[in-house]
């Protein structure tokens, strides 16, 4: 068994910016990147009219990226998902030779996949009766994106597609951090990247009642105010896109390597509902995350902050209230929900919200819950008033699928 697990470097888009900067000035701001709707035409009766895109990003330099490459990955989760594994890369310091590369483990992933791919070779097939492209299958094949990161970074590592649902992003890591514990690998390449704006998708999930949907007769309101975690006017999620990579390793091999070390990863656990295929288990969510603070050996007044899974769904948002309240009483830390400000990027969602939980770590800073309008039902501080300065050395973070996939992790900041 190996030691502690240690992140050495991640990058993330998001409907904030393309750059993790950017992201993060706006977050602090407490600014939304959710907006009009607009990856396809929209007919009069479609449900979704607002969602949180992803800008283009300029392509040239990056030759891995070049059109003539990129011409047969039609899906964008594959652009997205080799720019921000190349950036995290790059500030993880880690340069993957020969001799390291079969210890280089990818748990890289996605819940959605490149389901448009496959979506427009339908629509060819009815509309030309045109055999599909060579590449629509590979594009749908949803662990094909961890296939790419390693032709990307020649990791021969083990490889895995952790797919949980929206809890992918987190699932990644754990099983990352299972990997390196178990010895099977000195670094992973973890994360997830998830663009779901395609039509059946987002129709679908108006039908199940878990996109936001505005109260018959209601005016419209603005897209920025629509995602509202823990409020008592939440209508359910906004679907957005985005991408988040987390690079971990074992402190020995970071220590060798004269790699700096910011955060460890000193806690995890993962539990099932067995119960309702999409609304979430009060005792299982409670169990996942009490498992991942006995891994950390952290009692209560340890953890100084969470990062809250926080959909703006009624039920699911009111059972991660429940357990936080039945774990920490009256003294439940701070809680900041990410999605408030990014939308639901599905199984990316929780990978984004990750990186912006260690850079809040490293710079004193909870970020806020915009649009919150205080629910009696559920009694949390959900940091409403704008972003806080506070020191955090411990930090929790849930995230909970469909299908009733619960992962936690907690962060420790070591420097």
């Amino acid at each position: 068994m190996s030691g502690k697990t240690v992140i050495l470097g991640y990058d993330a888009v998001s409907s904030l910016g393309t750059d993790l900067e950017t992201q993060w000035q706006r977050a602090v701001r407490g600014e939304c990147g959710i907006g009009p709707l607009t990856r396809f035409p929209l007919t009069a009766d479609f449900p979704v009219r607002v969602a949180g895109q992803v800008d283009d990003v300029d392509i040239k330099p990056y030759p891995f990226l070049q059109p003539r490459e990129m011409a047969h990955w039609t899906s964008p989760i594959f652009k997205y998902a080799l720019l921000v594994v190349h950036r995290a890369m790059k500030r993880s310091g880690i340069d993957i030779t020969p001799a390291i590369a079969p210890r280089v483990a990818i748990t890289f992933s996605s819940a959605v996949g490149g389901l448009d791919a496959i979506l427009k070779a339908d629509r060819q097939i009815i509309a030309e009766n045109k055999m599909p492209h060579p590449f629509a299958n590979p594009n749908s094949c949803i662990n094909m994106v961890g296939g790419k990161v390693s032709i990307l970074t020649g990791a021969t590592g083990p490889i895995s597609a952790t797919i949980t649902a929206c809890a992918t992003g987190v699932t990644s890591m754990i099983i990352g951090d299972m990997m390196l514990k178990q010895n099977l690998a000195d670094v992973v390449i973890a994360g997830a990247v998830d663009f779901p704006l395609v039509e059946p998708i987002l129709a679908g999930f108006t039908t199940m009642n878990g996109a936001y949907r505005p109260k018959e007769g209601q005016d419209a309101e603005a897209p920025e105010k629509l995602s509202r975690p823990f409020s008592i006017n939440r209508r359910g999620f906004v679907v957005s896109e985005g991408a988040g990579c987390i690079i971990m390793a074992t402190e020995t091999f970071a220590r060798s390597h004269g790699l700096a070390t910011k955060f460890e990863l000193t806690g995890s656990a993962m539990t099932s509902d067995a119960s309702h295929f999409v609304a979430p288990n009060l005792s299982t969510v409670q169990r996942c995350i009490e498992l991942a603070m006995a891994a950390a050996c952290l009692q209560l007044q340890d953890i100084d902050a969470i990062n809250a899974h926080a959909t703006s769904t009624k039920i699911g948002d009111k059972v991660e209230a429940d357990a936080l309240c039945n774990i920490f009483g009256k003294k439940v830390p701070p809680v900041s929900a990410n999605k408030s400000q990014l939308g639901h990027a599905m199984g990316a969602s929780s990978a984004i919200e990750t990186i912006l939980a260690m850079e809040g770590m490293r710079k004193d800073t909870l970020l806020p819950t915009i649009n919150y309008v205080d629910d009696p039902a559920i009694q949390i501080d959900c940091v409403p008033e704008g972003a806080r300065i506070l020191q955090q050395e411990f930090v929790l973070k849930n995230a909970f699928g469909f299908g009733g996939c619960n992962s936690c992790l907690i962060l420790r900041r070591i420097a």
